[in-house]
């Protein structure tokens, strides 16, 4: 009989909140339980059973195959440095946006990689090196040594680094940042060119686990409704009321505009007018239902030009999905299992 699957998700922290609502908006929502709080079910996923961990240990479940899947950040997932034993899923889940970035001193005159190169230079003629507190040492060793720093220690250290230049411990710190104002809080500065990584959630599984066919059937699911609520939420659906001499009439006129193409054209169709609507004298001119979808940014210029050409009664209303005929990430995810380049 085969084991369950097992998704992980984040503990704690606004990284857990995000998570949790970011699943119920894509119709997976999470009931923690009540007597063991690090477990939880999925209705949806009915043979998918929920681990809460903090993000750091999920990649290191999913590497060594105690869970199957987990959402987690991309930059502890690359700082795990797991190998082929972690395929990422999906590397843009649209939330917990920040990034791993170098910072100095703000009374340093330094403000580029390679003015940074050049101070890390004299100090090491006076058998110093510079000493860079993080908690992601691969991924910040990595970074300076790509840039040209020719000598540095990376102080490995947890929790509040901000303080670790104040006290001496070490020069600068390699830290995650939304905004940079709680650097600044502590008199620091990012250096201008020193982002290491772009993180935001991801949703990655074990390489081995999506060789099981029912771990491809939930990570199908999972890929699909994720891929198509996020499309969805840069979108609307608008209907609307138009008089025309036909259909290809009304769409001529939509064509015309800038705004009303919908992703590949609106559907236009005859409306069976209410006995109770008031008549006019409205010759060939006959009443025809319009749809479309429409970007949310583009919104009030569709709207405008409704009216523009005859519209009216515009209802706007949310989307939830858009599903692609054939979604990309799904796509990859196959080619993976059956050893092609991703």
């Amino acid at each position: 009989m085969a084991s369950p699957l097992r998704l992980a998700l984040p503990s704690k922290g606004r990284l857990q909140t995000s998570t949790l609502d970011f699943l119920a908006r894509c119709g997976f929502q999470v009931r923690q339980s009540s007597t063991r709080g690090y477990l939880g079910v999925i209705d949806a996923l009915p043979d998918v059973s929920v681990v809460f961990q903090r993000p750091r240990d999920i990649v290191i479940s999913v590497a060594n195959g105690g869970v199957d899947f987990g959402i987690t950040g991309l930059d502890v997932t690359q700082e795990a440095d797991a190998g082929a034993r972690v395929h990422i899923l999906h590397e843009a889940l649209g939330y917990g946006r920040c990034r791993l970035a170098l910072a100095v001193p703000e009374g340093w005159p330094e403000r580029t990689l390679s003015a940074l190169a050049q101070r890390a230079t004299r100090l090491a003629a006076e058998k110093r090196p510079l000493r860079v507190a993080t908690v992601f040492p691969r991924l910040t060793a990595r970074f300076l040594r790509e840039s040209g720093i020719p000598a540095f220690d990376i102080v490995e250290a947890e929790g509040a680094l901000e303080v670790m230049p104040e006290i001496g411990s070490a020069d600068m710190i390699c830290d995650l940042t939304e905004t940079g104002s709680t650097l600044q809080q502590n008199r620091l500065r990012l250096v201008e060119d020193g982002t290491v990584v772009a993180t935001q959630a991801c949703l990655i599984a074990n390489a081995t686990s999506l060789r099981r066919p029912e771990a491809q059937a939930v990570a199908t699911e999972l890929l699909e409704y994720i891929d198509g609520r996020l499309r969805a939420e840069g979108y609307v659906h608008v209907f609307a009321n138009m008089r025309g001499a036909s259909a290809e009439d009304v769409a001529d006129r939509m064509f015309h505009q800038t705004d009303l193409y919908g992703l590949q054209g609106p559907t236009i169709s005859p409306l069976i007018p209410s006995p109770r609507a008031p008549r006019g004298e409205e010759g060939a001119q006959r009443w025809f239902a319009v749809n479309l979808i429409v970007r949310r940014s583009e919104l009030a210029g569709a709207v405008n030009q409704l009216r523009a050409i005859g519209g009216s009664g515009v209802v706007v209303s949310p989307v939830s999905y858009i599903f692609e005929e054939q979604p990309a990430r799904i796509a990859r995810m196959r080619a993976f299992v059956e050893g092609e380049n991703p």
